[in-house]
């Protein structure tokens, strides 16, 4: 029998103690299918933006709502899906999630427009905002806190693995199949994890959930979306000041306000903001945000660079981001080695300094920089985001009572989509803009018509180059120059904000030695989780 690590500490029944790594396993191929499909997607965006029949002909901020319908939807229903798998039970919402995001993957596979696969990437995204709260719910009430950081450690190892599968896959499928099939495959994916979840994985809930809050989730859904896509306009546009982006901007603004005072004041918030006064909590939080940022910025462009600039396949491309993977796979289980010798301050800012490091590199590549350059710079920035992630994870999981698993889960996966669907529209915004200023100037010959739409990306202008037959060559090497300095642009603003996120982990994370209050890693209500085996 499992000993608690304290008095306050629910004991595990022995049925689910015995066989909780058998169902850590089925926990990490849930969060399999719901980060591979982004990692799949950066591979294809490239794709999905060639014209028919060979893509949908999407836009650049087609492409960002693609990415982005799926992350804002996700985001803004973390809160009510972690709340509904604290009441109703976390592997009930757990299949339901799971199955949800397999209609939404065979729906997304055969879009014939962009906007159908924007549409059907929100249903994606609806399907993940179930599945994502509910894992790191059933490893809290699976594994004593002693085990705890250990299994963090290897649940975010299991990113590393989908990092390294998605591209490599996307890049198979994409030399054999059309681009739908980088969906379709989600759905094998999804029944072995669903027939896992129904042979080992325990029910449990929390036995005096609090009510839903429907206003609150309303208008944080709002907010994000209006700010989102005002940014996203801005980037079209090429004009951050144009009254329309200010306008949407300040709507979404406005809003977020409102939904923070409202959760200040209402009995049963989706999110409980008196957690944000504990110091260690906010910072792993805020570190949390803005490596996500920077990293999912990076992530969109970075396609774009190994593929139209450096004329890689998918394949090859997949290939090339192999060392990120491997580097988080390799030492997140083992961050908790690090944070035991160095403390989490020191591990967690080391971590935001490597990936800083990482995307710096991205501010000084050119068309023709080594390859393995560019190996040792994604192997940094993987190594940096393995140890990030593990303890911030447990400090935000461990400051809350086990029975609050799900909303706990919630907020921290929330923040880490928020911060990643900011990172792919303001990056990928100011990327859209920098090269449309750099661009204009070079498409004088083009013919009016199709000017404009010429100048909106780099696989748009090249596009046009090639229509164009041999007048249109002269065009290439603008297109990669302006792309690569949109790149560089973007790269050290990511790299700026990491370094943020490492100042404030410097000054307010747990230095070595330092625990969780016992108060707070206890139950507030004295009420055992249910947990049946």
């Amino acid at each position: 029998m499992p000993t608690p690590a304290g008095a306050g500490t629910p004991r595990i029944p022995e049925a689910v103690h015995r066989r909780r790594w058998a169902v850590l396993g089925v926990l990490m191929l849930s969060l399999l299918i719901v980060v591979i499909d982004n990692s799949i997607l950066n591979v294809a965006i490239k794709v999905i933006a060639s014209p028919g029949p060979t893509g949908l002909g999407a836009t650049q901020s087609e492409l960002e709502w693609a990415i982005n319908a799926y992350t804002l939807v996700f985001a803004g229903l973390l809160f009510t899906a972690g709340l509904l798998g604290d009441r109703l039970g976390r592997k009930r919402v757990l299949v339901g999630g799971m199955l949800l995001f397999g209609l939404g993957s065979v729906l997304a596979a055969f879009s014939s427009t962009p906007e159908q696969l924007i549409a059907f990437r929100a249903v994606m995204g609806l399907g993940g905002a179930a599945v994502m709260p509910a894992t790191m719910a059933v490893l809290m009430n699976v594994f004593e806190p002693d085990e705890q950081p250990k299994a963090i450690g290897i649940w975010a190892g299991s990113v590393g693995m989908a990092i390294a599968i998605g591209p490599i896959t996307g890049g198979l499928l994409l030399d054999h199949f059309w681009w739908g099939s980088v969906f379709l495959v989600n759905v094998p994916v999804v029944a072995l994890a669903l027939l896992g979840t129904l042979l080992l994985v325990p029910e449990s809930r929390d036995p005096r959930p609090g009510r839903l809050d429907p206003l609150g989730v309303g208008l944080s859904i709002a907010g994000l979306m209006l700010l989102v896509y005002g940014i996203i306009r801005g980037g079209e546009l090429a004009d951050f000041g144009d009254p329309s982006v200010l306008a949407t901007t300040g709507a979404g603004l406005a809003l977020l306000t409102a939904f923070v005072l409202h959760e200040k004041r209402v009995a049963h918030p989706a999110v409980d903001v008196s957690h944000f006064r504990k110091p260690a909590f906010s910072a792993a939080i805020a570190a949390v945000t803005l490596v996500f940022f920077a990293l999912m910025g990076v992530t969109f462009f970075s396609a774009f660079y190994l593929q139209s600039v450096r004329g890689h396949s998918p394949l090859e491309a997949g290939l090339l981001i192999l060392p990120l993977a491997v580097a988080q796979m390799l030492f997140a289980p083992r961050a908790r080695l690090f944070v035991t010798r160095f403390g989490v301050r020191a591990t967690c800012t080391g971590g935001l300094l490597l990936v800083a490091a990482g995307l710096s590199g991205f501010g000084l590549f050119d068309a023709s920089t080594p390859l393995w350059v560019l190996e040792v710079v994604f192997f940094l920035q993987g190594s940096g985001m393995a140890l990030i992630m593990p303890p911030v994870t447990v400090a935000i999981m461990q400051t809350l009572p086990r029975e609050k698993a799900g909303s706990g889960s919630a907020l921290n996966s929330t923040f880490r989509q928020v911060g990643g669907a900011l990172g792919i529209a303001v990056l990928g915004s100011l990327l859209s803009a920098v090269y449309r200023g750099d661009i204009e100037k070079h498409l004088g010959a083009v013919p009016a018509d199709v000017r404009a739409a010429a100048g909106e990306s780099i696989e748009a202008t090249l596009a046009v180059a090639e229509r164009l037959g041999p007048a249109g060559r002269a065009l290439v090497d603008p297109a990669h120059a302006a792309y690569l300095h949109a790149m560089h642009v973007a790269a050290w603003c990511s790299a700026g904000a990491v370094l943020l996120g490492a100042v404030v982990a410097l000054l307010f994370l747990p230095g070595r030695g330092a625990q969780p209050a016992r108060a707070e890693r206890e139950s507030e209500t004295g009420a055992e989780p249910v947990v049946t085996s």
